[in-house]
């Protein structure tokens, strides 16, 4: 089945784009970036500003993003996979990652959510001359899923701190 990546979650403040892989079944089915409630992703967000849980109305999320200078997408702008597994994903089609940065000038940083978003990223933009002045991290997923270096939300936290300078200078 082909599946499709949301529009950009994105303005002219933003400074650090956060790249998952390709939406979730979950987050397909609740038409938003993240949409699974056991993901870790929006926790993160607000507790890395000091808030304590995510607000439970969507679009006040994406606007505490935004107030935040964080913006969101994915590296995929559609691909076939069965269920939610990245491991699943085949047929890949990428984002138009260059023209967006050309679009959004200000950013300054890609926050990859896991390594198959950062993986994905390197295969089809490694060397492209529209990346030069901007900052690549590979993050750890914010999947729930323990991993043996990242057990809990708090782990995941400390570890995704790196965005911070980039979004507040």
């Amino acid at each position: 089945m082909r599946i499709y990546s949301f529009p950009p979650v994105i303005d002219e403040r933003s400074r650090v784009l956060i790249l998952g892989t390709a939406p979730s079944v979950k987050s397909l089915e609740h038409k938003q970036f993240y949409g699974h409630p056991q993901n870790f992703m929006w926790k993160i967000i607000y507790r890395l500003f000091n808030e304590s849980d995510p607000d439970p109305v969507y679009d006040n999320r994406l606007a505490f993003l935004k107030e935040h200078r964080l913006a969101l997408w994915d590296v995929i702008e559609s691909c076939e996979r069965e269920g939610s597994l990245d491991v699943n994903i085949r047929g890949i089609v990428p984002q138009k990652l260059p023209e967006l940065v050309t679009k959004y000038p200000e950013l300054r940083c890609f926050a990859f959510n896991g390594s198959k978003a950062y993986d994905t990223f390197q295969k089809f933009y490694k060397g492209h001359e529209s990346f030069r002045s901007i900052t690549l991290l590979k993050l750890p997923s914010s999947s729930p899923i323990p991993t043996p270096r990242m057990r809990t939300l708090e782990d995941r936290v400390e570890a995704w701190r790196e965005i911070v300078p980039f979004a507040t200078s």
